[in-house]
C-alpha cells in the first residue's frame, strides 16, 4: 500500500475549484485501479459536488503528507466578462 497525491479541478463555471488530496492505494502508479481509488477518495471527501470534477494528475507522496488529506486551492480572480449578444437587430422594422 502506497501513499499518493492527486490534483483535481472542477469545470470552468461561475465558481471553479481546484486543489489536491492524498489517498492510499494498493495499485501501482498510473494504473486504472490507482485512478479509480483516487476518484473514490475524491467522491468520499467532497460528495456529490465532485461528480463532474476531473483528476488531473496522480503522483507518489511521502507518508508524512498523509496527515493533511485536503489542500483546497481558491481562485480570487474576477470572473471573465462575457459579451452578451443582442437578440434584436437594430435599425430594422
Amino acid at each position: 500500500m502506497g501513499f499518493y497525491r492527486a490534483q483535481y479541478a472542477s469545470p470552468h463555471n461561475a465558481n471553479p475549484q481546484s486543489g489536491q488530496f492524498t489517498f492510499v492505494s494498493k495499485h501501482s502508479l498510473g494504473s486504472k485501479g490507482n485512478e479509480q481509488d483516487a476518484r473514490y477518495k475524491m467522491l468520499e471527501l467532497f460528495g456529490n459536488e465532485a461528480v463532474s470534477w476531473n483528476i488531473i494528475r496522480v503522483e507518489r507522496a511521502k507518508s508524512a503528507e498523509a496527515d493533511a488529506p485536503v489542500q483546497l486551492g481558491l481562485d480570487f480572480r474576477e470572473p471573465k466578462k462575457t459579451r452578451k449578444r443582442r437578440t434584436v437587430e437594430r435599425g430594422r422594422m
